[in-house]
């Protein structure tokens, strides 16, 4: 494994928490202001077809704080022109410097198909988006005529002196790979634990060995809900569970979740860190969202 790809467990992780795509829009200041004042690292936000968009909603979160890191947890790249999105990123990256980590994915198939925008090289269209935002927020002027990216000699007016992370939300062995090569981190979606966290860090750190980025961060997004009762913590989390469970081709009760009793939160939350994880990203389920981060934070000594 090469250097900062490590498993060995060092310092402690960032937690933060994610604003679920089925809560209301305007919920979401007050739950981003509730999870600094909570003592989180980071808020993140989600861009699936149809919810909301993860700019704007970043841009509230970050208007609404001034300490907490906000994450877009993920921009699909074939909705998303490079040159816009460094647009807007750089925009955020002025007005709020060292606060914001934007991810980015493949989308999901069916949703780009929808829309008319699945790209014929996936693969090629995340590297080369990634590539060409990057330097287009370093200042550089970009020219590039790649399989599914074009930018003719752009460069931005107002370049970010910060740059923000890019890192990635991805699945498959050969998109960690790509992700460990040219992102500066990568997102492990809901349910894997750390066995998987394990596996993907293989496929990532393959990828590190060409990579000239100084480091990557492995960020972990876990269900969380808080119930001393089994069977009422199954019932308010079941469809979601088993939706993911689908996704993932494993079987419900094969997830790796932190729902339960707050009491077992330190242990759950170290077996990620232990792994490999150096951002855990709660999800909580259920009413309440802000409460369960609360309760979740105070278990952690937060």
């Amino acid at each position: 494994m090469p250097p900062n790809v490590s498993t060995v467990k060092t310092g402690q992780p960032r937690i933060g928490f994610l604003f679920d795509r089925d809560r209301a829009p305007e919920e979401l200041a007050g739950f981003a202001a509730g999870l600094q004042d909570a003592g989180a690292d980071d808020l993140w936000v989600v861009e699936d077809l149809g919810w909301a968009g993860s700019v704007s909603s970043a841009a509230a979160a970050l208007a609404a704080t001034d300490r907490l890191r906000v994450g877009i947890g993920i921009a699909p790249v074939p909705l998303r022109n490079p040159a816009l999105l460094a647009m807007e990123l750089a925009t955020l990256a002025r007005m709020y410097p060292g606060r914001l980590i934007t991810g980015v994915g493949h989308g999901v198939a069916e949703w780009m198909r929808k829309v008319g925008a699945e790209p014929a090289g996936k693969l090629a269209m995340l590297e080369e988006t990634i590539l060409a935002v990057r330097a287009l927020l370093r200042g550089e002027t970009v020219s590039m005529r790649g399989r599914e990216v074009t930018i003719d000699g752009l460069s931005l007016v107002h370049p970010p002196a910060q740059i923000p992370p890019i890192v990635t939300g991805v699945v498959r062995p050969r998109s960690l790979e790509l992700s460990g090569r040219v992102a500066d981190g990568t997102i492990i979606a809901e349910g894997n634990g750390p066995a998987q966290v394990a596996a993907a860090l293989t496929h990532i750190g393959r990828g590190r060995m060409t990579s000239d980025l100084a480091s990557h961060e492995l960020i972990v997004f876990a269900f969380l809900h808080i119930d001393d009762d089994v069977r009422r913590a199954a019932e308010t989390t079941g469809e979601t569970l088993a939706g993911q469970a689908a996704w993932l081709g494993l079987p419900p009760e094969e997830l790796f979740t932190l729902i339960g009793p707050a009491t077992t939160i330190p242990q759950r939350i170290d077996a990620l860190h232990d792994a490999g994880a150096t951002t855990i990203v709660l999800r909580p389920l259920g009413p309440n969202p802000l409460g369960q981060a609360r309760e979740a934070l105070k278990a952690l000594g937060r």
